[in-house]
């Protein structure tokens, strides 16, 4: 039987509006929000994160802090101490050592059982809290505090099981500058989870008092759109290699894990450089910045004038399409 040239069009009519609706022809199951996290490089050699910010230069020597670091043994760590609570305008209840620094998380590490996987240049940047002497204070529950045995022998403290650390470049009580460093490094809570002043879902929308609305993630961090990436016919990332340690993508999220933000096109796809799943808006494959250390920051706007915010309906913040 032939077909008329109406009948054939409104079959491809119907394709175009298949194609749509399962939105940038790419596998749309999600993971529970537990799963959801900064995918980053991937597991690369030394990926400690870096917090500088800028685009075009190298990640200084990738541990999170700027100078070459000796190979050599650090020198012994400074003990504990009587373990406190301070409060932070942005991060809310942060735990603290008995000299008033921060102590930090890692997300590579693992709770249940412990174990960190910080060791050598990664150690010297993020120095392991000695367990010996470590005793809770107010606000602290007691039961929480335990340790782990690092793998040249020596006791690490664990705050509800994770691993805790210093940063080298926190000199004064009460800095927090390790926050999202690499989206990797968090402060600790004092129940060993991030700091955080709320519990924010895998992606949702903040009001920027620049930029407006603009999609953040489950940690407060701003999520980006890099232009030189496709959303039609599927989602393609062009951020591969060093490009995902400055600029580490967002791991997909339950469409239900979502405030705010615009359904259609919220899922994730399958980076085909290392089969990992990477969350998009609208399509658009979205990432967090390495140099932003804290929920809030937007040092990644505008950088190489290839990245920008994310509105809730996934367009870029800023810039022209």
């Amino acid at each position: 039987m032939k077909t008329s040239w109406r009948s054939a069009s409104l079959v491809a009519t119907a394709a175009s509006v298949l194609m749509l609706t399962t939105a940038c022809g790419q596998d749309n199951a999600t993971t529970p929000s537990s799963a959801a996290q900064n995918v980053g490089a991937t597991a690369a050699a030394g990926d400690y994160g870096s917090a500088t910010a800028g685009a075009g230069t190298g990640a200084g020597n990738g541990y999170g802090a700027d100078g070459s670091q000796s190979s050599s043994s650090p020198s012994p760590a400074a003990p504990a101490g009587k373990l406190s609570v301070a409060a932070n305008p942005d991060l809310g209840k942060v735990l603290t050592d008995g000299s008033g620094l921060t102590l930090y998380r890692f997300d590579a590490d693992t709770a249940n059982p412990p174990k960190s996987n910080c060791d050598g240049d990664c150690a010297t940047t993020w120095p392991p809290v000695p367990a010996d002497d470590a005793t809770a204070g107010e606000g602290i529950d007691k039961s929480l505090l335990g340790e782990v045995t690092r793998s040249d022998g020596t006791k690490q403290l664990t705050i509800g099981g994770w691993p805790a650390y210093r940063y080298a470049k926190d000199v004064n009580a009460g800095d927090v500058n390790g926050q999202g460093v690499g989206g990797k490094w968090f402060a600790l809570a004092p129940n060993g989870k991030k700091a955080t002043l709320s519990a924010l879902p895998g992606l949702s929308v903040r009001k920027d008092a620049k930029l407006g609305d603009i999609v953040v993630d489950k940690n407060g961090m701003t999520v980006y759109r890099f232009i030189k990436d496709k959303a039609w016919p599927k989602s393609v990332s062009n951020c591969t290699g060093p490009c995902l340690e400055k600029w580490p993508a967002v791991a997909e999220v339950s469409a239900n894990d979502t405030k705010g933000v615009k359904k259609k096109g919220l899922m994730g796809f399958t980076r085909p450089d290392n089969g990992t799943k990477q969350m998009t808006v609208n399509c658009w494959p979205i990432y967090t910045f390495s140099g932003d250390k804290a929920p809030g920051d937007t040092n990644g706007q505008g950088v190489g004038g290839t990245w920008y915010a994310v509105s809730p309906e996934g367009k870029l913040v800023g810039a022209s399409e």
